[in-house]
């Protein structure tokens, strides 16, 4: 039981027709601002299988259930449109002889995704020690390709390592590009991501 009748049975007090009517908050799903690009960098590897789970019996670290919606620049979801992730293990390994951690997936009707994979671990690389982050590639059908990074917020745990510190540190770290995390629960993150692209070329 729920709403104002539910609380008028339990505090006994009458129930608020005013309060009833009243619509909820809306949160704003979309600025309308282009999702910052970052670099590919050298480890993107084309043909990567179609899929939206990364994770396979063998993968190991702390999982992350990431989901969001892809816009355009006026607000409205896109279906169909392309996403590409790859990123390394809890290692801070990448895979450049197979697709472990990698692959790619088209938005629903609604424009949305789901990506079920690990937060990676930090490594250093040409330029110098990165943060935790996943890569992407965003596109809409006959647009231009979007390439991001996505981070992880400061008091995210894995691995023991100072999140804070790492994205301090990182000079191609973007705060706009930082995942909302909640968890862990079960061992296991829930993060959001919403992208905003431009569709033209």
């Amino acid at each position: 039981m729920a709403g104002p009748a539910a609380e008028a049975a339990e505090t006994g007090r009458p129930s608020s027709p005013r309060r009833a009517t009243l619509p909820l908050a809306v949160t704003p799903a979309c600025s309308g601002q282009e999702t910052p690009a970052s670099i590919e960098g050298p480890l993107f590897k084309p043909n990567s299988p179609t899929r939206g789970d990364l994770i396979t019996p063998a993968t190991r670290g702390v999982r992350i259930d990431l989901s969001g919606v892809v816009y355009d620049t006026t607000c409205t979801p896109l279906p169909e449109t392309l996403i590409e992730f790859w990123q390394c293990d809890q290692n801070g390994d990448y895979d450049t002889s197979g697709f472990s951690l990698r692959g790619h997936q088209y938005t629903d009707s609604r424009g949305g995704y789901l990506l079920r994979t690990i937060i990676p671990r930090d490594y250093w690389g040409r330029w110098g020690r990165r943060a935790p982050h996943i890569h992407t590639q965003v596109q809409a059908s006959g647009g231009p390709v979007l390439v991001t990074q996505l981070y992880f917020p400061d008091d995210t745990q894995a691995y023991g390592r100072d999140f804070a510190a790492l994205n301090a540190a990182d000079r191609l770290f973007n705060r706009a590009c930082t995942i909302g995390l909640t968890g862990p629960k079960d061992g296991r993150y829930t993060g959001t991501f919403d992208f905003v692209i431009t569709t033209t070329v």
